[in-house]
């Protein structure tokens, strides 16, 4: 047993977390009074782990490098024998051992601190951030070490990381206090490195193909661009109601409007409705629009750039989502809502004579909450939602929708009732939307009158009537395609993740009681 493995800061779940947080505290007090700075203020690193473990791979057990590293990073696992200690210590990059020989470390530091092996035992824990100089040697069982010859306490850690026999399983704890999530499990570390290169390649391959990334106001006067309830705030100094963004859409579109061609914004969206596996009150898109281009345009677009983010951040088209096989090598099916429906159920909503038929024959097959649906349109998007949605696994793009549930689409130019506009779903959800834009100010001034319409009955999802949008669309939009994605769901597939909270770093959650750890 480790020499160290009965004191009061060992892992041990039954352990005081106030007598060890005292103890940590005993000991801050002791290396101050010693001359030692326990929050150090730099510490110069030439190394990271996971390139030590690539560079060194072929170094036989027993041998030794004449190669001189200096690393820092926090120490996961202590094992104290003697005049003898390993450590294990974690960087952003991976872990590496520490081999800790007190005749090295003493005849390093011996001048300046004749107890420097014993300070080493004594006063650090597992938490702790740890900087070392030394060589590289692999120990007679195999593991890459760092043969310690200096080291310096760059920051004491008053709190334990949580047991290593049990990590960190409790999940709204894990959500609640991210940052030890991220200390104790890599695989949570890798997902969110995937989700930065997954941005950063959306990023990319936008600019690299003309687009021009423009910020839009976060507080608008008037929600639009969705059919979402959003939040509420008021402005002191201007006296006025203000809502976060449903959507960057409305404002990007002015952009075209004014004479930009292709243009896109990656930023953050605010809706106020549930919490879901799949839905955050705030989530991340990228919302990009392209004067002279159609949505077949988009869906071109959309498999490319999808399949070029899997090649780049995966390394692969097929991937797994939670035990399903998903092949994204392109082309992908295309099929109209209508069609697919018709399809599924044997319902062709197309020969509905009225709303009522349309109810009758959706409830015939199982759809429920259909009351509110007001037209055709609305009853076949609902026996799509409640009876295909989660069985489209395989890359589909749902084409041309009625026009009652897209108020921003233009009209399908060779089908009545329908618009130009497609939903890609993978995974049994919708990833991206895009169509055909509306450019027809007085079209859009009629559709903007029913959603204030369906406003004004007590719709808390409908948008009122964007006085300002329409006089720009007056000045004359060219014909523009538009398409936003939700990169977290794109990120969640990317990561096999059950949960959209799974790949947003802090979800919103609500105030717990007492302290973090009592969650």
């Amino acid at each position: 047993m480790p020499a160290d493995a009965n004191r009061p800061d060992a892992h041990d779940s039954g352990s005081n977390r106030d007598e060890i947080r005292a103890a940590r505290v005993q000991k801050i007090e002791e290396l101050q009074q010693l001359g030692m700075n326990p929050f150090a203020y730099r510490w110069e690193v030439t190394h990271r782990a996971a390139a030590l473990q690539e560079k060194f791979a072929d170094l036989s057990p027993g041998e030794e490098a004449d190669f001189e590293v200096s690393l820092a990073g926090r120490i996961l696992a202590r094992r104290v024998f003697g005049k003898l200690a390993f450590f294990t210590l974690q960087d952003e990059t991976g872990v590496i051992q520490l081999y800790l020989d007190k005749k090295n470390i003493q005849a390093a530091m011996g001048e300046s601190d004749p107890q420097a092996f014993n300070h080493l035992k004594q006063l650090t824990d597992t938490g702790d951030i740890l900087g070392v100089t030394g060589t590289l040697k692999r120990t007679d069982k195999g593991e890459l070490s760092v043969k310690v010859q200096r080291y310096s306490l760059l920051t004491k850690s008053l709190r334990p990381l949580p047991d290593k026999w049990h990590g960190l399983t409790d999940v709204e704890k894990r959500y609640r206090q991210r940052y030890v999530d991220l200390i104790v499990n890599p695989t949570v570390r890798e997902a969110f490195r995937k989700r930065a290169l997954i941005t950063t390649g959306i990023r990319r391959y936008l600019e690299d193909r003309g687009f021009l990334e423009i910020e839009t106001p976060v507080l608008q006067t008037e929600a639009g661009g969705a059919e979402a309830r959003p939040f509420i705030t008021y402005h002191n100094t201007l006296d006025m109601q203000l809502y976060l963004r449903i959507a960057t859409e409305l404002h990007l579109k002015r952009l075209v409007v004014g004479g930009f061609e292709k243009v896109f914004e990656i930023g953050r969206i605010f809706r106020n409705e549930g919490i879901s596996t799949r839905h955050n009150p705030e989530f991340t898109s990228v919302e990009f629009y392209q004067a002279y281009a159609d949505y077949h345009d988009f869906m071109d677009l959309t498999e490319d750039m999808i399949a070029t983010l899997a090649k780049d951040v995966l390394g692969t088209l097929q991937i797994t989502y939670q035990g399903e096989t998903i092949d994204l090598t392109p082309p992908w099916r295309r099929v109209t809502m209508h069609d697919l429906v018709q399809e599924e159920t044997g319902l062709d909503f197309r020969a509905m004579a009225d709303v009522e038929a349309a109810r009758a024959a959706a409830q015939s097959v199982g759809v429920k909450g259909l009351d509110k649906c007001d037209s055709v349109g609305r009853v076949l998007n609902e026996v799509f939602e409640q009876k295909i949605e989660a069985n489209l696994i395989q890359p589909t793009f749902l084409i041309d929708h009625p026009v009652e549930i897209s108020p921003l689409s233009k009209p399908h130019r060779s089908q009545p009732g329908v618009v130009e506009r497609f939903e890609l779903f993978v995974a049994g959800r919708e990833t991206a939307n895009g169509f055909s834009e509306l450019t027809d100010p007085l079209d859009q001034r009629q559709r903007f009158e029913a959603q204030a319409a369906r406003k004004a009955a007590g719709d808390l999802e409908a948008q009122g009537v964007d006085e300002d949008f329409l006089t720009a669309l007056e000045h004359g939009m060219p014909p523009t395609c538009g398409e936003g994605i939700g990169i977290d769901r794109l990120v969640m597939l990317f990561t096999d993740a059950a949960s959209i909270r799974d790949v947003i770093a802090f979800p919103l959650l609500r105030p717990e009681q007492g302290h973090p750890e009592e969650s």
